[in-house]
């Protein structure tokens, strides 16, 4: 049976420890909590209650329920005030030499059972547990920030840490309605491991100008649906935290895609911390705040849309598959005639009753009109034949993912459209200069991707090649901007922004599953409760494919060389059985 914690100590009053204190005394524990000295203590009293003000404001917090806990909370300077807690967490800075100096301490202070645990976020916990006379009682106990509001923690087991120590920790945690996960001590847990990967691939981009702060930000949060974009997620971190939990990773187990991208190093030298500083990668209102201000990086706003925009009326679509089915949708609902070409009367007919069985979904649910629903349908155009295409302003192809089968698509259209029509495609994995290559008009030829239901994701990908006309560029931003979508821009790379950033986690996280490091439930809930993602890395494969998965995973290995992109073993084992995800009811889990 758990132990019952009655007394709890709390080491650091920052904005980490602040909140730990402030949970476990929510939820009826006694905390001591000890900082360096007066004024430190002060701080971390002042942290504690504007927190509390702004639960009783939210209404989440009763004035009663405040006024308890705060009585619940005593506050010291000296570590000796802790010598009757059952359980103590560490939540100072990320200093290994400061923590084990203060876990030598705590030995010659507690009683000989309380538990000793550290919020270390990278840090080697037996390291720690080293630097006492019992490390069978030290173990990681990770919240997550801010702690009050996140239901994740990691509770970290080193090699000695005993099955007592383990299995009352983990239940606190439950008490506490979290959401513990198990895991080793490994640089970076479960959750730091795959996202600074992904937020230093993404710096990286940012470093070699493949993209805008802005376009890599937006990419994202709309093409993934995440609830902050890397740069702007490094700046709410810390550039100074950042470095110091790559360096950590990078030093424990040399994987060069952790090694800290050399902007990150400047950036903090030169004070530029993020929102605790008022600059990072964004320019701030002042230190500490959210708002973001315009500075030199920031694009010009209140543009008058393109005059290229002008010229385009009418919209040609290839393709009779979802994604093509979707973009003939997004552009009829924007007030475009659009003719469409599939392969048979039957592909045509195809796509018009898949188009108004949608709509008399979205009728049924009063979210569309008949009347809006007839016009859509009435400017869409159905043919068999690509000379239908002869006259339009832009054609966008979304046929099978083959170079060879879009090579001679773009020949034909070559031949069929009138000078100056634009030809893009929406691959999302081959070379775009490839299909350009091999027309007679490379400067417009460009890469429009949209993102899948192209009807309700708000992403394009602009893509353009070292041929690119630049007013081909500027047409089609302005184009996804009339019909309702956020554009980013960059140059024609394996992955483009969203597939070069996402699959490299993707497969990070199957290559910490091979290692039997975490579960997948496990991991899927720390990238859910830790990072606010909508789903987990093997929800997330299981749904687009691990064929699909694997095949742009190969594509990104191809082009950057880059051993750490090498597509996992597991992954490529359970495409080979068959095994893809949803689609075939099994991949990562089963399905009914």
């Amino acid at each position: 049976m758990a132990r019952e914690f009655t007394t709890v100590g709390v080491i650091g009053l920052g904005t980490m420890g602040a909140g730990i204190a402030e949970i476990f005394a929510r939820n009826g524990l006694s905390v001591v909590a000890v900082e360096v000295d007066g004024d430190a203590l002060e701080h971390g009293k002042g942290i504690l209650a504007k927190s509390t003000a702004r639960a009783v404001g939210r209404g989440k917090l009763s004035p009663e329920d405040a006024e308890s806990l705060h009585g619940r909370i005593t506050y010291a300077t000296d570590l000796a005030q802790l010598a009757e807690c059952e359980l103590v967490v560490e939540a100072v800075p990320e200093h290994l030499a400061l923590k084990k100096q203060i876990f030598a301490a705590l030995d010659a202070i507690v009683p000989d059972d309380a538990i000793l645990a550290t919020n270390t976020s990278s840090l080697s916990v037996t390291e720690l547990a080293v630097a006492t006379k019992k490390p069978s009682r030290v173990l990681g106990m990770h919240f997550f920030n801010p702690a009050t509001v996140m239901q994740f923690v990691e509770v970290i087991r080193t090699v000695v840490t005993s099955d007592d120590v383990f299995s009352d920790v983990k239940a606190l945690a439950e008490r506490l309605d979290k959401k513990p996960v198990v895991v080793g001590d490994k640089a970076g847990f479960i959750a730091n491991a795959l996202l600074f990967g992904y937020l230093n691939h993404a710096v990286s981009m940012y470093e070699q100008r493949y993209a805008t702060r802005e376009d890599l930000d937006a990419a994202m949060r709309f093409g993934c649906g995440l609830p902050m974009g890397p740069l702007a997620l490094m700046d709410l971190i810390g550039l100074d935290t950042a470095y110091e939990i790559l360096d950590t990773m990078y030093h424990q187990g040399r994987e060069r895609l952790h090694a800290p991208s050399p902007i990150i190093k400047q950036m903090v030298n030169a004070g530029l911390k993020g929102r605790k500083s008022g600059r990072g990668f964004y320019t701030y209102a002042a230190e500490g705040s959210s708002e973001v201000i315009a500075d030199g990086q920031t694009p010009k706003s209140g543009a008058t849309e393109d005059p290229g925009l002008a010229k385009i009326a009418k919209v040609g679509v290839v393709g009779s598959g979802t994604m093509a089915t979707g973009i003939m949708e997004v552009f009829a609902k924007a007030g475009f005639d659009v003719v469409y070409v599939a392969r048979g009367q039957d592909k045509v007919d195809g796509v018009l009753a898949s188009i108004k069985k949608g709509q008399a979904r979205m009728i049924d649910r009063g979210k569309l009109t008949q009347e809006a629903a007839d016009a859509v349908t009435a400017r869409l155009t159905g043919a068999t034949e690509r000379e239908a295409l002869a006259d339009v302003d832009i054609v966008v192809e979304a046929i099978a993912e083959d170079l060879a089968i879009k090579q001679e698509l773009f020949r034909d259209l070559d031949r069929i459209c009138k000078p100056g029509a634009i030809l893009a495609t929406t691959t999302s994995s081959l070379p775009i200069i490839q299909c350009a290559n091999v027309t007679s008009r490379p400067g417009d030829v460009i890469g429009m991707h949209f993102f899948n239901p192209a009807q309700v994701m708000k992403l394009v990908e602009v893509v353009s090649t070292v041929a690119t006309d630049p007013a081909i560029t500027a047409t089609v931003v302005a184009l996804s901007r009339k019909v309702g979508k956020v554009p980013v821009q960059c140059g024609d790379r394996s992955g483009f922004i969203v597939n070069a950033l996402l699959f490299p986690y993707l497969n990070d996280a199957i290559k910490m599953l091979e290692a039997h490091y975490a579960t997948a439930d496990d991991i899927d809930t720390a990238m859910k409760a830790g990072c606010g993602y909508p789903m987990g890395p093997f929800e997330l494969l299981d749904v687009v494919g691990l064929d699909v998965s694997l095949a742009i995973q190969r594509e990104l290995y191809m082009e950057f060389r880059e051993p750490g992109f090498a597509p996992a073993p597991l992954l490529e084992h359970l495409v080979t059985a068959g095994y893809l995800g949803r689609k075939t009811k099994r991949g990562f889990r089963t399905y009914a």
